[in-house]
């Protein structure tokens, strides 16, 4: 693509994602200051056309840009505004107002991000840094129940009781204990699990009657996989007044996705795993659901460790220029809270 082209394709992007309304050659050609023919114009359209980075809305001479248009726009020709500075002293002293607890962060966060955007802004709740087990300790129960005591990363304690298929004495809950200490401290609770998982398949014939017992305590203990990381969504009802997303059936479909929160959260973890802001337009998502709609998404992290995601969701059509900055920013802001508090 030519840098006429470019320039075109820019302008009627930009008019578009402001008026809402197909843009014509006429528009482009008093917009685009360059020194060419209606027809000349009209060429690059039906080029820009022909490739896919526009189309034709039924019968209107204007064009509207296509999925693999706004891709182009956001990779490449987009100027992006930073954020203003009322804004960003806004979301700092939202951050503060918070203090340390992460789903309180993460709340604020979100309505942050809503209020300053005014589409539905979403966050992740801050995961723990990797979480390892320093000790585990039993204690015998009445009615074939032990007490099981964690220690993970130093300082913190969880406890949990645990059914057992006889009554155990102190001595035998303290071999058990001594073992996996031994056999299992250091560890991550994620590699914890594994460990477990590969003792219980093995064979037996190795192991004492006390040491299997052992292992399918700890086993009820720590459960087969991590919970799913909580989000907190806000600002879903400013998309109610969206032309793109305004017919019943498309918010319907809409909601139904935010009530599916393992999918939201597949498409989140995309953006965990990547550095920066991430951009899904449309169908990018992968979701039929969310196929009227663009995710702007990027991790936030306190030092090296990642800690979850943030973003916003709003139509194909939104001012990409103005969120995908508000949303790195946030990130940015979001981490350096979770280092102070932490």
């Amino acid at each position: 693509m030519d840098e006429r082209a470019q320039t075109l394709l820019r302008i009627l992007i930009d008019k578009y994602i402001r008026e809402g309304q197909p843009v014509g050659s006429r528009t482009l050609s008093r917009d685009s200051g360059l020194d060419l023919s209606p027809a000349t114009i009209r060429n690059i359209v039906a080029d820009l056309e022909e490739l896919g980075f526009v189309s034709s809305p039924h019968t209107s001479a204007g064009r509207v840009p296509t999925i693999k248009g706004y891709r182009f726009f956001v990779d490449t020709l987009i100027k992006l505004t930073p954020p203003k500075g009322e804004d960003l002293i806004r979301f700092s002293q939202g951050l503060t107002e918070a203090g340390g607890d992460p789903q309180a962060l993460a709340l604020s966060v979100s309505n942050l991000l809503s209020a300053v955007t005014h589409l539905a802004g979403i966050v992740t709740v801050p995961r723990r840094a990797q979480t390892s087990l320093r000790q585990i300790e039993f204690l015998p129960l009445s009615g074939k129940r032990v007490l099981a005591i964690l220690v993970v990363n130093d300082r913190e304690v969880q406890n949990k009781i645990v059914d057992v298929q006889r009554d155990f004495s102190a001595d035998e809950l303290r071999q058990a204990t001594n073992y996996l200490n031994d056999r299992f401290g250091g560890h991550s609770l994620s590699q914890v699990r594994e460990l477990l998982l590969g003792e219980l398949k093995k064979t037996r014939a190795s192991m004492n009657a006390l040491m299997i017992e052992a292992i399918e305590m700890a086993h009820k203990v720590f459960p087969d996989a991590e919970p799913e990381p909580e989000f907190v969504m806000a600002g879903e009802t400013n998309l109610m007044g969206l032309e793109q997303l305004g017919d019943m059936d498309t918010l319907k479909g809409l909601f139904e996705a935010f009530g599916k929160q393992r999918d939201l959260l597949h498409l989140l973890d995309q953006s965990m795993r990547a550095e920066g802001v991430q951009i899904f337009i449309g169908h990018e998502s992968g979701y039929g659901l969310l196929d009227n709609c663009s995710i702007v998404a990027a991790p936030y992290a306190m030092a090296d460790d990642t800690m979850g995601v943030l973003g916003v969701i709003g139509p194909t059509r939104m001012a990409y220029e103005r969120v995908i900055p508000i949303v790195d920013v946030t990130a940015k802001l979001l981490g350096r809270a979770l280092k102070s508090n932490g």
